[in-house]
């Protein structure tokens, strides 16, 4: 295995995590963007107001997004599985 073979598992590795991680990432930004411009336009000051709007936006982000992340995960997976005698021969 030469060092461009390392390095492209590794770079298409994080772009997975990219990939997986931005949906729920910038629904809980949103979610937080959206909670702290309300509780600034009403002056209430309660620090875990935003804890269950954020947990609900992130779960419903989950429940839309979730095959589709699976679907990524999974192909990631056989891809990897497959290449393992290229890789290792």
């Amino acid at each position: 295995m030469n060092s461009t073979a390392v390095i492209a598992m590794i770079r298409e590795a994080l772009e997975l995590t990219l990939l997986v991680s931005a949906p729920l990432l910038l629904t809980a930004l949103a979610v937080g963007l959206v909670v702290s411009v309300f509780q600034a336009a009403t002056q209430i000051n309660e620090m875990t107001l935003s804890f269950i709007p954020k947990l609900l936006g992130v779960f419903v982000a989950i429940v839309v997004t979730g095959p589709w992340i699976l679907q990524l995960l999974v192909d990631y997976t056989q891809r990897m599985f497959t290449n393992i005698p290229l890789l290792v021969g």
